[in-house]
């Protein structure tokens, strides 16, 4: 219930922000991965703000397990980023999901215009697939 609870409030400061809204620097992401011992694909919503070669973003999503009986549930992540131009974008993140928070190392190399091929990895966490800016 916590996690709902911290959804619904991230959410909602979103939306009090028009700013926030009409802003660049919003994306979203879909994944495919392992999270604690779960298969699924993971749907989120970033903000990136932008300070010279470093980036920082906060993500909110779902994570949409794949084995029957299982039930979605709600992520928050936070990542710190350095871009190295036409190259890649290389980073550290924290993932909360159940009352756990773990580290995770990430990459995003750039194979389209607003595309971002992603690959994360950390203990009980891996995932890979797709960011798109706006």
């Amino acid at each position: 219930m916590k996690h709902g609870v911290m959804a619904v409030a991230l959410l909602a400061g979103a939306m009090a922000c028009p700013a926030l809204a009409q802003a660049k620097g919003l994306g979203v992401e879909a994944t495919g991965g392992k999270a604690d011992g779960e298969w699924g694909a993971e749907l989120g919503a970033s903000y990136s703000m932008g300070f010279g070669p470093f980036t920082v973003r906060p993500v909110v999503g779902a994570f949409i397990p794949t084995e029957d009986g299982a039930s979605t549930s709600v992520y928050a992540k936070g990542e710190a980023t350095l871009t190295i131009p036409a190259v890649a974008e290389l980073g550290l993140g924290a993932r909360l999901a159940h009352e756990k928070v773990r580290a995770y190392a990430l990459a995003a190399f750039p194979i389209m215009p607003k595309f971002k091929l992603t690959l994360q990895g950390g203990e009980h966490y891996g995932a890979a697939g797709l960011r798109f800016s706006f």
